[in-house]
């Protein structure tokens, strides 16, 4: 007895940590099944001891808070409740017989449940009023109106509309939206996205609309929370209504009426989803009766008349026959395991990711060794373990090399990561990559110049390092007549633009050399005590570590950098080319944010958050992005988030641009 209470307490504490990591922090631990697992347990365990269960349980309230971060908090019209999870055809056939036994003649539908985050949209004479989050699901949710507009299946009005609409749907991302997002996210040097689902919430929480226009997400909706100026009988009813009218609801669901029937249903999707293009985390079964749904009502956390089935982990064991090594546009080398094919989720699965080297050597994973492949509702297969007692003898685990299967040259392990890279600005590999991180805004800013535009150089042959950007002019009859950057005036615009760059001063070019963790400030910095290339090439370990915020890792990268043959080479090119080698920034020694670290949130009445960071750094402080006990102040604009709420928990100084205008000395 004693040992259940405690172990019902434990899992208590687990879930709503696992809870907290999932809805507020959209960086989950653990996969959805260990969680539905854990949830399970307890379910068993206070159903054994009821005395136990109280209000603050994780199986009595819905997960999540309601965070400010893109924008106020809202009050919930219609409580966005969670769903009872069921893992077995049991489950389900009783979930069906109880309402049969309920009604006369119940007719369910069965439908995808999207892997995503909650999202509803209210609508007053057909024009979009507010979009919320689902946040505690009970009171209140966050106002994301702003960032829904940016999603093309939200629909900023609704032809012949009733008087007040509220309806529930699901943000999701594409797995095609969500590669080209953390391709982004590698290019700029930022964190990967784990999953969809994550990328897609952590998008519709930005302070920043364009941000969600550019990633690219999409919306179904799957349920009607209230409408006034009109009526429906029926789920399906409302379905066809909101169809009719452009709005994107769930697709492919189904209407059945025996147990038979919904498990079939079940099945099908259950077939149908390596398939599809977004993922799915299971199939929602409900009434389709709306005056059956009311008279069953709802429980604090979920709703009596519906049910979500889970799919159970889909796992089976193959052999790994190979390892290849590919370099990611960062200079990552990739390890992809090639296994024999099995079928997994309806579709043919021969490869997974290894991730990295620390990975690898967890597993224990080698060529020849049997192992176990999942995909627990997700698209993209994994290897849970390696099967021991079936390696072969004299297998041992795989290492990867310590030289770049594209170049051949040497590779690093970065001090504190997990990630082995290779750092030949000229590796073939990344040619791409270096290209696209040197005309970046925060490198030599090259106007014009998108991705678009470098892989089409880069394809047809024109471009294969940096240097031969300055080049193009050469070419440009032919460029002119290919059409690659336009017509006559938009490629001699480009091309004054690429000629006008050489004057920029050095940092920029430091900037976009794209050595490992040498960004924006830090070429800056450098900047500002070696004044010049030479300077900079010349210096050791012991006088780069000295620089400011220059640590052992960024000191080394950059001492490797210009003792290579293809840095050196790449920057005698450049010089030759005609581009500065100096810098107009002089070391800051006596600003009034000497030594400061400053973060900015918000609109500020004037100045953009470019001109309040120039304005910072020349007075002598650093700008972050994030709000921790290292930052000094906070300069707070107009609807400011998370970032103000924070900094005020922390103690931290927060001024306007008023005030900082006034300690400058403007």
């Amino acid at each position: 007895m004693d040992d259940e209470i405690k172990r019902i307490e434990d899992l208590r504490k687990t879930l709503e940590y696992h809870s907290t990591k999932y809805y507020d922090e959209d960086a989950p631990e653990i996969s959805d099944y260990e969680y539905d697992m854990l949830m399970q347990e307890l379910r068993a365990l206070e159903a054994k001891h009821p005395e136990s269960v109280s209000a603050t349980s994780p199986t009595q309230h819905v997960g999540g808070t309601a965070k400010r971060k893109a924008g106020q908090l809202v009050r919930h019209n219609v409580p966005m409740l969670s769903l009872q999870d069921v893992f077995s055809k049991e489950d389900v056939d009783n979930f069906v017989n109880e309402m049969r036994s309920a009604f006369e003649e119940p007719e369910f539908v069965v439908e995808y449940k999207i892997d995503g985050l909650s999202m509803t949209l209210r609508y007053e004479n057909g024009n979009l009023v507010m979009a919320e989050t689902r946040g505690d699901g009970i009171e209140f949710g966050e106002d994301v109106t702003a960032n829904a507009k940016m999603i093309p299946d939200v629909l900023s009005t609704i032809s012949d509309a009733p008087e007040y609409l509220e309806i529930r749907g699901e943000v999701y991302m594409t797995e095609a939206d969500f590669e080209k997002t953390n391709e982004l996210q590698e290019l700029d040097g930022k964190k990967l996205f784990a999953n969809p689902r994550n990328c897609a919430a952590g998008t519709l929480r930005q302070l920043d609309p364009e941000v969600v226009a550019r990633r690219g997400l999409s919306m179904f909706i799957f349920n009607l929370q209230e409408v006034r100026g009109m009526s429906f009988d029926t789920h399906s009813q409302c379905y066809d209504f909101l169809s009719s009218r452009g709005v994107r609801i769930i697709e492919d669901y189904r209407i059945c009426h025996t147990a038979d029937e919904v498990w079939d249903a079940i099945c099908a999707i259950g077939e149908k989803r390596g398939d599809l293009k977004y993922d799915i985390d299971g199939a929602v079964v409900k009434l389709n009766s709306y005056a059956q749904r009311q008279q069953l009502g709802q429980t604090a956390k979920v709703p009596r008349w519906a049910v979500a089935y889970k799919y159970p982990p889909e796992e089976k064991e193959t052999v790994i026959r190979d390892v290849e090594l590919s370099v990611g546009r960062t200079g990552r080398i990739n390890p992809t395991a090639v296994f024999d094919t099995i079928r997994l989720c309806g579709t043919s699965v021969s490869r997974a990711t290894l991730h990295n080297q620390d990975f690898i050597d967890e597993l224990g994973i080698g060529i020849g060794d049997t192992v176990l492949v999942y995909k627990s509702g997700e698209i993209i297969p994994k290897i849970r373990s390696v099967v021991k007692e079936k390696r072969p003898e004299g297998t041992t685990d795989f290492k990867i090399p310590d030289t770049c299967p594209a170049c051949g040259q040497k590779t690093y392990r970065l001090l504190d990561s997990a990630d082995i890279r290779c750092i030949n600005p000229l590796c073939p590999a990344q040619q791409v990559r270096s290209i696209i991180n040197f005309v970046s805004r925060d490198a030599m800013d090259l106007k014009g110049f998108g991705s678009a535009a470098i892989e089409s150089l880069c394809e047809e042959g024109y471009v294969s390092s940096i240097a031969d950007l300055y080049r193009l002019s050469d070419h440009r009859d032919k460029l002119i007549q290919e059409g690659i950057l336009g017509r006559e005036k938009n490629t001699d615009k480009l091309l004054g633009v690429l000629e006008d760059s050489k004057k920029k001063s050095a940092e920029h070019l430091l900037c976009g050399l794209g050595i490992a963790n040498v960004g924006k400030n830090a070429a800056k910095i450098l900047m500002e005590k070696f004044h010049n290339m030479d300077a900079l090439m010349s210096a050791g370990m012991e006088q780069l570590m000295e620089t400011d915020e220059i640590g052992e890792v960024s000191a080394r990268c950059i001492y490797d950098y210009f003792r290579s043959e293809s840095g050196s080479r790449l920057i005698s090119e450049l010089g030759q080319l005609g581009l500065r080698m100096d810098s107009d920034l002089e070391a800051v020694a006596d600003g009034v944010f000497s030594g400061k670290t400053l973060v900015i949130t918000g609109t500020l009445p004037t100045l953009s958050r470019k001109e309040a960071s120039e304005l910072i750094e020349k007075n002598g402080g650093k700008v972050s992005g994030s709000v921790s006990k290292k930052t000094d102040y906070l300069l707070a604009g107009e609807a400011a988030g998370s970032k103000l709420t924070k900094a005020n928990e922390l103690g931290i100084t927060v001024i306007t641009e008023e005030k900082l205008r006034e300690m400058i000395g403007e």
